[in-house]
């Protein structure tokens, strides 16, 4: 992109006809600058594709009104939460949802986003964040993604492309089953004392088993009472959404974890260079579960070019 750029550069140069003329210089024709009309904050839900949760479905704490039966049911429901500041659940591994600006957002020199969770300290839930250009120029986010390293990225124990299949319960009032791609399985607990919703399976999607794929990380939760009473969930370093970090969140707002395009990379792990995103998606990252407190699942509440928020604050 940077030789693309440079290109653009030298051929409008080269064309000017003198000092008095006035070069304009444009990122590619699918980047939308930001404008002083432009929100600091996401615009729009694009898809929410939650994996099998406790919150999933659920008319009391999650706020759902149990009539989400389609996708775009789903996505509505997740933008109301988002406006009214409220959490929204991803479920267990590999659960997401995908947001857009109304502009691009760039890729300034430090942090340029901002997303706020529900962690706090012996409770982080961390969630791999990933960005996408519009690259065909249709407004979807159906172009490719890239994944925000993190402080866990070339950890052994990280597993790229790891993939958790969940089965619909056979009955109402029952466990959520799942198998991975390394050969294991397990449950969604149903936890009948706290959310009493018959399905833990998102109602709006049709198959009776469905994949989610990304990148894990190793669980770090434990029991630290011994009894199953009490269950700590550190911090990972940073990099991170809903995690309770000690080095990437805002001074004054513990509940924003900070990130940076920089630090995108490809399927291969590989650094790429992006001048601009226009869509986040962030997946919970961890397949992992904590007694009674129920599945891992990373809860978003607010996405935000932080890049602006801070040139708006100037």
């Amino acid at each position: 992109m940077r030789v693309f750029r440079f290109l653009c550069i030298m051929m409008v140069i080269a064309s000017a006809c003198n000092k008095t003329d006035v070069i304009t210089v444009t990122i590619d024709d699918n980047y939308r600058a930001a404008t002083d009309s432009s929100s600091v904050g996401w615009s729009e839900v694009m898809e929410y594709t939650p994996a099998p949760g406790q919150f999933i479905g659920d008319t009391q704490t999650g706020g759902f009104t149990g009539e989400e039966s389609t996708p775009a049911d789903a996505a509505k429901y997740a933008a109301e939460r988002l406006t009214e500041n409220k959490f929204v659940s991803l479920g267990g591994f590999g659960g997401y949802i995908v947001v857009g600006f109304d502009h691009s957002v760039d890729n300034t020199t430090g942090y340029d986003l901002a997303i706020r969770g529900n962690a706090f300290d012996g409770s982080s839930e961390p969630g791999i964040v990933w960005v996408s250009r519009d690259e065909n120029g249709n407004a979807i986010a159906d172009d490719e993604w890239y994944e925000l390293s993190g402080s866990d990225t070339m950890a052994e124990s990280t597993i790229r492309a790891y993939s958790v299949t969940y089965y619909r319960s056979e009955a109402d009032n029952q466990p959520v089953k799942w198998t991975d791609s390394e050969g294991s399985e397990g449950e969604i607990d149903y936890l009948a004392a706290y959310h009493k919703q018959s399905l833990y399976y998102p109602k709006w999607i049709g198959k009776d088993n469905y994949t989610l794929t990304g990148t894990r990380l190793e669980a770090r939760n434990y029991d630290k009472s011994g009894t199953g009473t009490m269950w700590v969930q550190p911090a990972y370093g940073w990099g991170y959404a809903d995690n309770f970090s000690a080095e990437d969140y805002v001074e004054d707002d513990k509940s924003l974890n900070l990130f940076d395009i920089a630090n995108a990379i490809d399927r291969d792990g590989l650094s790429v260079e992006l001048e601009y995103i226009d869509f986040v998606k962030v997946q919970t990252a961890c397949n992992a579960k904590s007694g009674w407190l129920g599945e891992q699942s990373t809860e978003v509440v607010d996405f935000l070019d932080y890049g602006l928020m801070l040139k708006r604050n100037e």
